[in-house]
């Protein structure tokens, strides 16, 4: 005779699950004083370009005064500067020169870089160190030759000179920052790459220029920045106000006797605002730039 046991299920765990606190742990003193005089060299590095600000919107009959905030602030200094003076189109002029000499930049130092990076030639040595030479030069050691040669070419008041000028000036520095990166990229990726089925235009374009990302980033930062700021060139290759960069056109407020302090301080807020927004839209690219690859 066989025995049939019931199997009872086990009890149930009824015990009250208590809630996980976690304490806070206090900042160390070490760490208390990093963050101290990190704050301390932001507001260091912030000061002066919140006295531009202030200045640009200190009324004319203010700018004398011993007073760090004016009693009111002329938000007119900012419609004045637009509506009194070229600084619209001087704008406008900048962002095609600096715009452009980038584009330029980067459609002749990728190539050249990506080929010293793989190839091997003869004279590829003397290639990089005459690269390197160029960066040497000084760009106001060559105004004198620069504006004599786009003066008989009939090229001055133009932006293709500037953009020209700009772009031949930060072309040696682009092309070393590519060749850098691009040489610290597994070739074999790219073999892989012309395996599957793609040629070497196509690994190019998915496989080496979205992890050389970092180097091509940089190279539009100094690039671009380099031309924004770039002063000697625009004051010397133009002249007529309408063709001059923001450069030169800020410069303008500088008179024999007097100085526009407001206009100039307002003209040079308007200066900085897309340089700001080129920072804010740039940092993605940089993240995306250094995880590119990373996720199979």
């Amino acid at each position: 005779m066989t025995q049939q046991t019931d199997t009872l299920p086990a009890p149930a765990d009824t015990r009250p699950v208590l809630p996980v606190i976690r304490t806070r742990r206090g900042l160390r003193p070490r760490t208390m004083v990093i963050t101290a005089v990190a704050w301390l060299l932001a507001a260091l590095f912030l000061l002066p370009y919140l006295e531009m600000v202030v200045t640009a919107l200190r009324p004319a009959d203010e700018l004398r005064d011993p007073t760090y905030l004016p009693t009111h602030f002329a938000w007119s200094n900012l419609v004045d500067v637009w509506r009194d003076s070229t600084l619209g189109t001087n704008l406008r002029v900048t962002l095609l020169v600096a715009g452009g000499s980038t584009l330029l930049v980067l459609l002749v130092a990728l190539p050249a870089a990506y080929y010293t990076a793989r190839m091997t030639f003869r004279g590829r040595k003397a290639f990089l160190l005459l690269v390197l030479v160029t960066q040497m030069f000084q760009p106001t050691s060559l105004l004198v030759g620069l504006y004599r040669e786009f003066y008989q070419f009939d090229m001055l008041n133009s932006v293709w000179t500037l953009i020209v000028c700009n772009a031949a000036f930060n072309l040696a520095f682009a092309i070393w920052i590519l060749t850098a990166y691009i040489s610290s990229i597994p070739v074999e990726l790219e073999e892989a790459a012309q395996i599957d089925g793609l040629g070497r235009l196509g690994a190019l374009r998915r496989v080496t220029i979205p992890l050389a990302m970092p180097g091509i980033v940089t190279a539009v930062i100094f690039t671009f920045i380099s031309a924004w700021n770039e002063f000697v060139m625009g004051l010397r290759l133009t002249t007529v106000p309408s063709s001059q960069p923001l450069t030169v056109g800020i410069n303008n407020f500088i008179g024999n006797y007097t100085v526009q302090w407001n206009y100039l301080f307002a003209g040079s807020v308007v200066a900085i605002l897309p340089v700001v927004v080129l920072f804010a839209f740039i940092e993605r690219q940089v993240v995306s730039g250094l995880t590119a690859g990373s996720v199979k």
